[in-house]
């Protein structure tokens, strides 16, 4: 795996997991390294090899609380989330597996599936002043990165999506958060915290995708270079808002790709060729 840069304002906060788990895993295959951290209420974890072929990836975790892992990066991460908010993490996968269990694998995987792996993969938690939130929904970046740049200062950003934590590993600056809103519409944001969060993510409310996309590195001291205010006129990151903008459909669409060769019938591995996010 490549060196985690732990002083990343977005890693950071992992790091009380991410170098225990790194040290044990220098000795260790990564399922046994998390399992080395992990106690109750958290998952136990198992090599890849043992969720069986014909059996989804969630329904293996819900049935046994056991997560299956790969010797990779994501799955690091992935373990990291497990560890850190162990009941969010279980709500997320209840919902999914109680999905395929209902709908079975179709040819569409459905919108609260859609949303579930968007917010698992991407997602993130802010807590900010409403004006921030506000220029942040409308996606007037300038505003938002520029104009109300002292107000960062005020707020709590905590990457939630292990894939995303993999794109800032890389340095992606095209990397963007889908901030999760609150039910609350008089208060979008909703505190890092594994009880509280998890009564966020009720079907009811996710199924609606109630995300807000944040490009990650416009965030002040998460790129070097958006200290020149020029940064931000990259309109292939900072995007306007559109009527009907697939940037959502093209994530949901890029994080079941990563999840490729898990060997789950969930995901693009072995999913039928007309299974696809609505």
């Amino acid at each position: 795996m490549p060196a985690v840069d732990w002083e990343h304002p977005g890693l950071a906060p992992w790091r009380r997991w991410g170098e225990p788990v790194a040290r044990a895993a220098a000795s260790l295959r990564l399922h046994a390294a998390l399992q080395s951290l992990a106690a109750p209420p958290q998952p136990g974890f198992v090599p890849q090899e043992a969720l069986p072929a014909d059996q989804p990836y969630e329904c293996f975790i819900d049935r046994t609380g056991r997560v299956p892992t790969r010797d990779n990066l994501h799955d690091f991460f992935n373990g990291l989330v497990w560890l850190a908010f162990p009941t969010a993490k279980r709500q997320l996968n209840r919902l999914q597996a109680a999905e395929i269990a209902a709908r079975g694998i179709g040819p569409v995987r459905g919108r609260l599936r859609d949303a579930i792996t968007l917010f698992d993969e991407h997602g993130a938690v802010l807590q900010a002043p409403p004006v921030l939130w506000a220029a942040l929904q409308a996606r007037d970046w300038r505003r938002a990165f520029v104009d109300l740049r002292p107000l960062w200062a005020e707020a709590r950003l905590t990457v939630f999506g292990h894939a995303l934590m993999e794109k800032l590993v890389a340095g992606q600056k095209s990397a963007t958060a889908h901030l999760l809103l609150g039910p609350d519409p008089h208060d979008p944001s909703l505190t890092a915290d594994d009880g509280r969060l998890v009564d966020a993510l009720t079907a009811d409310w996710l199924v609606r995708k109630p995300f807000t996309p944040l490009p990650v590195a416009g965030v002040p001291g998460w790129h070097p270079g958006n200290a020149n205010f020029c940064f931000y006129d990259d309109s292939e990151v900072f995007r306007p808002r559109r009527a009907a903008d697939p940037e959502q459909l093209t994530t949901v669409r890029h994080a079941v790709m990563l999840e490729a060769g898990r060997g789950a019938p969930i995901f693009t591995a072995s999913l039928p060729p007309t299974e696809k996010p609505t």
